[in-house]
C-alpha cells in the first residue's frame, strides 16, 4: 500500500492563481520563454530586483488553517453591548441583505458603474440611496456616497469655502460635534490655511469674517436644538451652514433643509451596516441642486438609451472631481457602494414607516433610561433628545468599571460627564442593565415596564419635530416582506456584469479573485460589532491582527513602517503628502511646496498635492511613456529650493517598468526633495521589488487592488501608506486612540483610528495564506498573463508601449486611434461591443484618449484569457467590413451596441448584419449569454436633463 503524502499542503494558491502549470507553460513558448524567471529578467530591471526571503510574510498556509487561526486570534476580542454612540451605532442587518448583498459575489466583486449598461442594478441601488438621503435631510441633491462622517464633513469645507462669496479663510465649528469630525476637519483645514474656530456658533461676533458654521444635529451630547435662528444669521453674514446629521433622526426631526443648511453629512451605518471596529461605512454629502457642480464623489442620473427607454449613468460632469486635477476641490477617487447599497436595500426593506417605527423606539427607550436615571438620583442634561443621555457625576471611573464588569461600553468625556446612547438592537432589559451598571452593579428597585407606564409620551418640541413627508416613491414603499426584498435584490444583479460572470481587465484597476475565505470573516462578531471608540483592550485579537498585516506589507514593500488608517487610495495619496509636509516642517524646511507630477499621472495625484496645498509642477513624458529624465532634472534643479515631493506611479502608468526609476529618485533627493511612489500598480511588485529598497520614501498601496478586498461596485477601498524610517514619526494618529499611530504624527485623516479596519482581515488572510512564494507567483502570472495578451493582440492591435525588451509589465494598452480614422469606429464602440460578447471593457482612454489598457490580474486561467482575446479579434475583423466598406460605418454592430433582447424582440431589423451576428457573434455565447438590460446610454442627454433621485413612474412612462 502506497502510504499517503502527509507533509502540509497549500491548495490556496493554485485556486488563487488561475493558470495550471501546463498553461503557464503553454503562455510562456508562446512569448519565447522557457520559465518565469527568464520572463521576469526581461521585464523587470535587474537594478530593483531583490533576493529578499520575505520572513515576515512567512511560507503561507491552508485556507481550512487559515479560519482557525484568525478565529483563534480575535476570540481574544470582547464584544460588549456598546452604548458610546459619536456616530457609531450597534444595528440591525437585515439577514436577507447579508446574505444577498454583504456576503453576495455578485454585489461586492463589481466594478464601479462607469460601463453603465451592464451596471444598471447597482446603479438603480445608488439612485435609491441618493433619494432616500435627500428625502430624510431635506435636501434638493446628493451623492451616491462619501468614506466616512469625518471627510464628508471635511468635503463640505471645501465646497463652502469655494461657493463663498466673501472669500474669507476662518470657519466656525460647534464644539458639541463629534470629536473625530472636528479633528478630521483640522487636518483638512491646516494645511490650505483655513482657520478652524471652534467655539459655541452663538457666541461668534463675526469680527473676523466667516465661510462656513458647523452643527451636530442632533450634537453629540445628545441635544436636539433649534439652529434655524443661527443658520439664518451666518448666512446673512455671507457664510454657508453645513449640518452633520444622524439619519435615523431624520424621520422625526425637522430635516436641516427645512431650518436653513446649505449642506448636510453623515453616515449611513446605522442603516443595516456592522459597525466594523470603524468601517467601511457610507457617508454622504446633501446639497441644493445650484451647488451640484462642486460636489465631491459619485452622482447617479437618469438618462435615456439609443432605443428611448430609461436609463441610469453617473453623471459625467457632476461625477468626481479629481478629474479636475490640480484644479479639484476634492480628490475622492472611489466612493463606499458596497455599504450604500446594504443601507438603501435597507431603507427599501422598512420603507418610511418602518424607519420611523424604529426611531420612535428607540426614542421611547431613551426617555425610559433617562427617567429611570433620575429616580436613581443622577441628573440627566436638559433639553429634547433622539438617542443619547448625558449625565454628570462624581461616580463617574465607578460606573464605567461597574459597566465595563456587566460588558457594558458607556462614553466617557472626561470631566465626571458620562454619555449613553442607545440603537435599534436595544431592549427594554437592556435600559434595566444600564441601570443596575450606574447603580454600580444593584438592579434598581423599578423596573423599565413601570418607568414607562408612567413616563409621559417623550415628545420633540413641536419647532423640532418633522412634519414633511419622505421617501415617498413607490420603491420605498413595495418591497417590505422578505418574498419581495429578495426579488428585488435578484432583479437588480442580473443586470450587472461581475467577476461572477467573466473577467473584468481593467487596467490599473486589478480585478482580481476575492476569495470567499478571505471574505468569511468580515460577518464574525468578534469583528463586526466592535465599536471604534471602545477600549483597545476589546479589541486586542483584531489589533493583533493589525499589526500583522502592518508588518507584512512593511516586509512585503520595504518600508520601516505603515499606517493602515487611509480608508481609500486616494486618501493615501493625502495622508503620505501630509506626513512629507510634516517632515519638512520638522526639519525648518517647511517652505518647500512645489509637487513634481508626471503628466500621464492619474488625477487623484494633482488633486491631493492641491488638497495639502502644493504647487503641481507638471513633468513631461516621453514617446515611449516613461518620464522625460531631462525634464524632470532641469525641474527638480530650477525648483530645488522649494522643491517637496516627486509623485510618481511606478510600474508606469503607462505599464511599463521604466529603467531610470533609481535615478529619477536620486534625482529629487539631491534637490532636497521626497519621492511619493503611487502603488496603484504594485501588483507587478509584489515579491519581487521593494519600494522602500530602491528609492521612493512613502507609498500608498491599494487593498482593494493588489491585496483582494473587493471593488464592492466602487468601494470599500484602502490605501493605507508605508513610510521610510525618516518618515515613520509623522505617520497619522487618532485623538481618541492614542495608541494607533506614533505621538508626534499628523492629525487623523479619517473618523476611525484604523479606517476601515473591519475589511483589513481580507488581506491579512490574502498575504498570510499566499505566503512569500505565492505572492511572487502571483505577480509573475499576472505579469505573464499580460503578456500573452499583448502578444497575440500585437497584430490586430497596436500595442502602444513597451518596455526595452519588447514587453510590458502586469497591463498592456491597446492603440484604437488609427483604427477610428480607417473605420469611424472609436474605442467607446470596441467597449460597449464587447458587452455583447459578455466582457466589461478595459479601461477607457486612461492614460491615453482613444485607448484600451487591459490588466487581466493573475487570477483568470488562460481559457478566459482566450475567451477575451477571441471576442476582440472578432471585433477588430468587424471593424475590418467597415473599413472595407462592406458595411455601413454608421449602421453597424460596434455602432449599435449593446444588444438587448427587447431590440431583438422588435419585428422591424434595420441593420446590414442578422440579429444573430448581434447577440451570438461566437458561438461559446449561445452556453452563456449575458443580456444587458438597455442599449447604449445618451450621456449628453443625461447631463442635459439632469434627474439624480428616483421619477416617479409617471416620468419612466
Amino acid at each position: 500500500m502506497k502510504i499517503a503524502d502527509l507533509s502540509p499542503r497549500n491548495e490556496f494558491i493554485p485556486r488563487h492563481i488561475g493558470p495550471s502549470d501546463s498553461d503557464i507553460h503553454a503562455m510562456l513558448k508562446t512569448l519565447g520563454f522557457n520559465s518565469l524567471e527568464q520572463m521576469a529578467d526581461k521585464v523587470i530591471p535587474a537594478q530593483i530586483r531583490n533576493q529578499h526571503k520575505y520572513e515576515d510574510v512567512g511560507p503561507g498556509i491552508s485556507e481550512y488553517d487559515l479560519l482557525n487561526h484568525l478565529k483563534q486570534m480575535v476570540s481574544k476580542n470582547k464584544v460588549f453591548k456598546n452604548y458610546i454612540g459619536m456616530g457609531y451605532h450597534d444595528t440591525i442587518t437585515p439577514t436577507v441583505i447579508q446574505r444577498n448583498i454583504f456576503e453576495n459575489p455578485v454585489w461586492y466583486t463589481a466594478y464601479t458603474p462607469y460601463q453603465p449598461e451592464i451596471s444598471q442594478g447597482r446603479l438603480e441601488a445608488l439612485l435609491n440611496f441618493q433619494t432616500m438621503v435627500a428625502d430624510l435631510t431635506g435636501m434638493e441633491i446628493s451623492n451616491a456616497s462619501l468614506l466616512d462622517e469625518g471627510t464628508a464633513a471635511a468635503e463640505a469645507m471645501f465646497m463652502a469655502h469655494s461657493l463663498c462669496k466673501t472669500k474669507a479663510n476662518a470657519f466656525v465649528v460647534s464644539p458639541e460635534m463629534h470629536p473625530h469630525v472636528i479633528e478630521v476637519i483640522g487636518t483638512r483645514a491646516e494645511p490650505l490655511g483655513f482657520e478652524m474656530i471652534v467655539m459655541d456658533p452663538a457666541k461668534y461676533d463675526f469680527a473676523k469674517p466667516v465661510f462656513g458654521v458647523f452643527f451636530q444635529y442632533p450634537n453629540t451630547s445628545g441635544v436636539v436644538e433649534d439652529y434655524s435662528a443661527l443658520a439664518k444669521k451666518y448666512k446673512d453674514q455671507g457664510a454657508l451652514v453645513t449640518a452633520s446629521v444622524d439619519i435615523l433622526a431624520m424621520t422625526l426631526l425637522t430635516p436641516p433643509g427645512e431650518w436653513g443648511a446649505d449642506m448636510v453629512v453623515g453616515n449611513t451605518q446605522r442603516f443595516g451596516v456592522p459597525l466594523g471596529y470603524g468601517g467601511p461605512h457610507a457617508a454622504f454629502l446633501a446639497t441644493k441642486d445650484a451647488y451640484k457642480r462642486l460636489m465631491p464623489g459619485r452622482l447617479v442620473g437618469v438618462s435615456v438609451d439609443s432605443q428611448g427607454k430609461p436609463a441610469l449613468r453617473l453623471a459625467l460632469q457632476t461625477r468626481e472631481q479629481h478629474i479636475r486635477r490640480e484644479k479639484a476641490t476634492s480628490n475622492i477617487c472611489t466612493a463606499q457602494v458596497l455599504l450604500a447599497n446594504m443601507a438603501s436595500m435597507y431603507a427599501v426593506y422598512h420603507g418610511p414607516q418602518g424607519l420611523k417605527k424604529i426611531a420612535l423606539r428607540v426614542q421611547r427607550l431613551t426617555g425610559i433610561l433617562a427617567e429611570g436615571l433620575n429616580k436613581l438620583g443622577f441628573k440627566v442634561a436638559p433639553g429634547a433628545f433622539f438617542d443619547t443621555v448625558t449625565v454628570t457625576t462624581d461616580k463617574a471611573a465607578a460606573i464605567i468599571a461597574s459597566a465595563e464588569k456587566m460588558q457594558m461600553n458607556f462614553r466617557n468625556f472626561g470631566n465626571n460627564k458620562l454619555g449613553v446612547s442607545l440603537n435599534e438592537t436595544t431592549s427594554l432589559e437592556d435600559v434595566e442593565m444600564i441601570w443596575a451598571a450606574f447603580n454600580l452593579g444593584n438592579m434598581p428597585t423599578f423596573t423599565a415596564l413601570s418607568v414607562d407606564e408612567a413616563l409621559k409620551d417623550i415628545e420633540i418640541p413641536a419647532n423640532l419635530t418633522r412634519n414633511s413627508a419622505y421617501m415617498t416613491h413607490v420603491v420605498f414603499n413595495s418591497h417590505h416582506s422578505e418574498t419581495e426584498i429578495l426579488r428585488y435584490i435578484h432583479q437588480l444583479q442580473n443586470k450587472d456584469i461581475t467577476l461572477t460572470h467573466s473577467m473584468i481587465p481593467l487596467g490599473s484597476c486589478t480585478m482580481k479573485l476575492n476569495a470567499t475565505t478571505e471574505l468569511v470573516p468580515v460577518s464574525w462578531p468578534e469583528i463586526s460589532k466592535l465599536h471604534p471608540f471602545a477600549p483597545t483592550i476589546q479589541a486586542a485579537g483584531l489589533i493583533e491582527m493589525i499589526h500583522d498585516l502592518e508588518k507584512k506589507l512593511a516586509d512585503i514593500t520595504g518600508f520601516a513602517a505603515v499606517s493602515l488608517q487611509p480608508n481609500a487610495g486616494s486618501q493615501g495619496e493625502y495622508a503620505g503628502l501630509l506626513v512629507i509636509r510634516k517632515y519638512h516642517q520638522s526639519r525648518n524646511q517647511g517652505h518647500r511646496n512645489i509637487c513634481l507630477i508626471p503628466s500621464s499621472a492619474h488625477g487623484t495625484n494633482p488633486a491631493s498635492a492641491a488638497l495639502v496645498n502644493m504647487e503641481v509642477v507638471v513633468v513631461a513624458c516621453d514617446d515611449q511613456g516613461n518620464v522625460d529624465i531631462a525634464d524632470l532634472k532641469a525641474k527638480a534643479e530650477q525648483h530645488k529650493n522649494n522643491l517637496a515631493a516627486l509623485m510618481i506611479t511606478y510600474p508606469s502608468t503607462h505599464g511599463v517598468f521604466e529603467e531610470g526609476i533609481v535615478e529619477i529618485c536620486k534625482i529629487i533627493h539631491d534637490n532636497g526633495g521626497q519621492v511619493y511612489m503611487d502603488g496603484a500598480n504594485m501588483n507587478a511588485l509584489v515579491g519581487m521589488c521593494r519600494p522602500g529598497t530602491f528609492g521612493p520614501d512613502v507609498s500608498h498601496l491599494n487593498l482593494h487592488k493588489t491585496f483582494s478586498i473587493p471593488h464592492g461596485g466602487g468601494g470599500p477601498g484602502v490605501g493605507p501608506i508605508g513610510v521610510g524610517a525618516h518618515l515613520a514619526p509623522f505617520l497619522p494618529k487618532h485623538s481618541l486612540v492614542p495608541e494607533c499611530g506614533p505621538k508626534d504624527g499628523i492629525s487623523a485623516t479619517t473618523s476611525a483610528p484604523w479606517g476601515s479596519a473591519s475589511i483589513l482581515p481580507i488581506s491579512w488572510a490574502y498575504i498570510t495564506m499566499m505566503g512569500a512564494e505565492g505572492l511572487r507567483k502571483a505577480t509573475l502570472v499576472s505579469i505573464l498573463n499580460a503578456n500573452y495578451i499583448a502578444k497575440k493582440l500585437e497584430s490586430h492591435f497596436p500595442v502602444l508601449y513597451k518596455g526595452k525588451n519588447g514587453l510590458v509589465a502586469h497591463e498592456c494598452i491597446v492603440d484604437v486611434r488609427e483604427i477610428k480614422k480607417t473605420s469611424g469606429v472609436d474605442v467607446t464602440d470596441v467597449a460597449k461591443r464587447l458587452m455583447d460578447f459578455g466582457f466589461h471593457a478595459p479601461t477607457m482612454s486612461f492614460p491615453v484618449a482613444g485607448t484600451l489598457m487591459i490588466e487581466p490580474t493573475e487570477s483568470e486561467s488562460k481559457k478566459e484569457l482566450d475567451r477575451f482575446i477571441d471576442s476582440m479579434i472578432a471585433i477588430r475583423q468587424e471593424i475590418a467590413t467597415v473599413e472595407s466598406g462592406k458595411i455601413d460605418k454608421e449602421n453597424n454592430a460596434l455602432k449599435n451596441a449593446p444588444h438587448t433582447a427587447q431590440m431583438l424582440m422588435k419585428p422591424e431589423w434595420n441593420h446590414p448584419y442578422s440579429r444573430e451576428e448581434a447577440v451570438y457573434p461566437l458561438e461559446w455565447l449561445r452556453l452563456n449569454k449575458f443580456w444587458p438590460s438597455v442599449a447604449r446610454v445618451d450621456n449628453a442627454y443625461g447631463d442635459r436633463n439632469l434627474i439624480c433621485s428616483c421619477p416617479s413612474l409617471d416620468e419612466y412612462k
